[in-house]
């Protein structure tokens, strides 16, 4: 990094994450301080933001918690054209992103004892031109806002949940799966397909990896939640970044990313709103020694 990046990241009260310290997490808003991120200083991005209408986190102006569906989507779009300005220009942005259903009318949500992040003290309305209880298909109009906005939409990837969480809903199916979407900065990118390739069917050779991935969903009993799965980011981190990349996440949530990359030997910069969820993240990533042995 030059020195005039340097200087920018030190004004805007910024670290970097280094070779001693690998995973550095930055408390705030990422509309903000995502800003004061240098241009083409990250290699790859991973991230899963909040998902519309599905969970409360419990603080003023949250993404995710706006009544009307086109804002929260314009606000993901500016906070992704700012992960393009930050990535280098082979750099790629993977984003996970699930479906949601309009609310049937109802204002709130109980909590769920399988569950209890589900609880809600605010439904959003349905959208204007869609019905009650519509499938929105909130994932698919982001990624074609992303793909206006200027990104390379590279692959839409199916994450099939075997273990998804049980629905008592009787007239439709049970949602077992949803997206991860492969963006680019640019037409040519860094991509190490061999660093993901499968077994083939019978065990004598290796193929490239299909766009249906297999990966159970990962308990955080200190967040109450499932999490964004460690199986689900191993792949993303080795096709997108080189050893000692800088990787960012922002949403960072309670950490995945930063532990993934530490594992992966690679750096790691997430951006966080909630304390508490920094705090998790801190406790997971200290438990990580090294670089895991590939």
């Amino acid at each position: 990094m030059n020195a005039a990046a340097s200087a920018r990241l030190r004004e805007g009260g910024i670290e970097w994450p280094t070779a001693s310290k690998r995973v550095v997490v930055l408390h705030g808003d990422t509309r903000e301080l995502i800003r004061a991120i240098p241009d083409n200083s990250v290699q790859c991005a991973v991230t899963s933001p909040p998902y519309w209408g599905v969970r409360d986190y419990g603080v003023d102006q949250q993404i995710g918690a706006e009544p009307d569906l086109s804002a929260y989507i314009k606000s993901l779009v500016e906070v992704f054209r700012e992960v393009r300005r930050v990535l280098a220009p082979d750099g790629v942005f993977w984003l996970n992103i699930g479906n949601t259903y309009s609310s049937g009318g109802r204002k709130w949500r109980d909590a769920d004892e399988k569950n209890k992040g589900r609880a809600m003290s605010y439904r959003p309305p349905t959208p204007e031109g869609l019905k009650k209880k519509d499938l929105i298909g909130v994932a698919w109009l982001l990624a074609l806002e992303c793909q206006h906005d200027g990104w390379y939409l590279r692959n839409d990837i199916i994450w099939y949940k075997p273990n998804c969480q049980p629905e008592s809903v009787k007239d439709r199916l049970t949602v077992a799966h949803e997206y991860l979407f492969l963006f680019s900065k640019s037409e040519r990118y860094y991509f190490d397909q061999d660093a993901i390739k499968q077994q083939t069917t019978n065990g004598d050779g290796l193929k490239n990896r299909r766009t249906v991935w297999s990966i159970n969903t990962e308990p955080c009993p200190e967040a109450h939640f499932a999490v964004f799965p460690k199986a689900l980011i191993r792949p993303c981190i080795l096709a997108g970044s080189r050893a000692d990349d800088v990787v960012l996440d922002p949403f960072y949530g309670v950490g995945t990313t930063g532990v993934v990359a530490k594992e992966l030997g690679r750096r790691c910069i997430g951006i966080e709103l909630s304390r508490e969820y920094i705090a998790i993240a801190e406790r997971r990533t200290a438990e990580v020694q090294g670089m895991l042995i590939l």
